[in-house]
């Protein structure tokens, strides 16, 4: 199972890619299961050595009751030290942002996320990405209909 962050890719230019498992609760688990998560305005961000998941929001379990987790809670990431280096100088030297980019359950059962070191576009970049964009699928349509 696959849950896309669309709008990062829009808003974004992607840098470098890194694979990180989230730590999360019983209950956060069957709501990502469920596709109940909402990528909007979430952000990584690296304190203590550690790189955490900001804004990130989870719908609560319907069935847990007493037990259940708060949706935007931080949410620790596990990656290993080098990474987190590595992702600690671009972000801080040169401006850079992480942004999550998909989630998913990998074979094994556990939830993988991709969070990406992105660099904001401009508005005229995104405007360009959406005249290549429109021109492919024209390009496309042209071919089918051939």
């Amino acid at each position: 199972m696959l849950i896309k962050n669309r709008r990062a890719l829009h808003e974004y230019e992607v840098i470098q890619k890194f694979e990180a498992g989230i730590s999360l609760k019983g209950t956060e688990i069957k709501s990502i299961r469920a596709g109940r998560i909402n990528f909007k305005d979430s952000y990584g961000r690296i304190k203590d050595g550690e790189c955490w998941l900001m804004n990130f929001h989870i719908s609560p379990w319907e069935k847990a009751a007493v037990f259940n987790h708060e949706p935007t809670r931080p949410r620790r990431l596990l990656l290993n030290r080098h990474e987190i280096r590595r992702m600690r100088t671009r972000v801080e030297e040169q401006g850079m942002t992480l942004i999550p980019l998909d989630i998913y359950i990998n074979e094994k059962g556990l939830c993988k996320l991709t969070i990406a070191i992105a660099k904001g576009k401009k508005t005229y970049d995104k405007r360009e990405a959406l005249q290549r964009k429109d021109m492919q699928r024209e390009k496309e349509r042209a071919l089918r209909r051939e």
